[in-house]
């Protein structure tokens, strides 16, 4: 028995990313730690850090005993508290202290899905008590860390990977919240029609249909008469619906055609992550 072939284009992804990861960070000076990254509040070091946190969760490690400092007001959220624990307890471990941990998980993480036998189907502890199945644990861990990767590249100057394996599972997991956001967060009408044309190294065409109960859906087709068009690259398609940036900050990449108020009111909620 070994990894169910369902999941290895997840952990396939995952090692890509990682990796890629640890030769980002392993030549850094101590100074560039404390790089800003688009990841709101956190820096390269705390990036990092959240990324050995949860891979340690994977693996079944306790979590830390740590007390938050009441001043981090980036943290609002139960959610955002159960992610912000493991980047505190790692904010003044210095650079070498930070590799060597990331290595060291990746090691332990990759012998653990050479060795998983579970089905896909299996039930694990996610976030905050939550249950959720061991392709849904994997699918996340994959879009996790390629959307993370990603950060660090901006903060570091150093962009790749926009086409890797991780970037493909990003792309649907994205899309796959592109219709709440077009019907329920921007109250497109029944019977509209919108069509997101995403161009770059991952190349897509989708319309978002919302029917006559308002409810939205996502397809390949194209619309021959949308109330709303809107053309952007893929790097800014995933800065725009992981919420790294604002739409009124990229508008120069951002092209609309059709409805104006529509067009503003999708891009005032394309954010899809928490």
């Amino acid at each position: 028995m070994s990894l169910h072939p369902s999941l290895q284009s997840y952990a396939d992804a995952w090692t890509h990313s990682v990796e890629a990861i640890l030769e980002l960070v392993q030549p850094l000076p101590e100074a560039q730690w404390n790089l800003a990254t688009p990841c709101p509040a956190w820096s390269v070091r705390d990036v990092v850090s959240h990324v050995i946190g949860r891979d340690c969760e994977m693996l079944g490690d306790p979590r830390p005993i740590h007390t938050l400092p009441r001043d981090l007001y980036h943290v609002r959220t139960d959610i955002q508290r159960y992610m912000e624990m493991q980047v505190d307890v790692r904010r003044h471990h210095t650079g070498p202290e930070m590799t060597a941990e990331l290595e060291y998980t990746i090691i332990r993480r990759s012998r653990q899905l050479r060795n998983e036998t579970r089905e896909p189907s299996a039930t694990l502890r996610g976030p905050l008590g939550t249950e959720q199945t061991l392709e849904v644990a994997m699918r996340l861990r994959a879009f996790d860390v390629w959307l993370h990767e990603q950060d660090l590249r901006t903060a570091l100057g150093q962009p790749g990977n926009l086409d890797s394996p991780g970037a493909l599972i990003t792309r649907d997991l994205l899309l796959a919240g592109l219709a709440k956001v077009v019907a329920r967060e921007a109250g497109a009408p029944p019977g509209t029609a919108v069509v997101v044309d995403v161009q770059g190294p991952v190349e897509f065409l989708r319309t978002v249909r919302v029917d006559a109960e308002g409810r939205g859906s996502v397809d390949g087709s194209p619309s021959l008469g949308p109330a709303v068009t809107l053309s952007l690259d893929w790097e800014t398609y995933v800065r725009l619906a992981a919420g790294r940036v604002r739409h009124q900050d990229v508008g120069d990449r951002v092209k609309t055609e059709g409805d104006a108020e529509l067009a503003q009111a999708i891009l005032d909620n394309f954010a899809v992550t928490p």
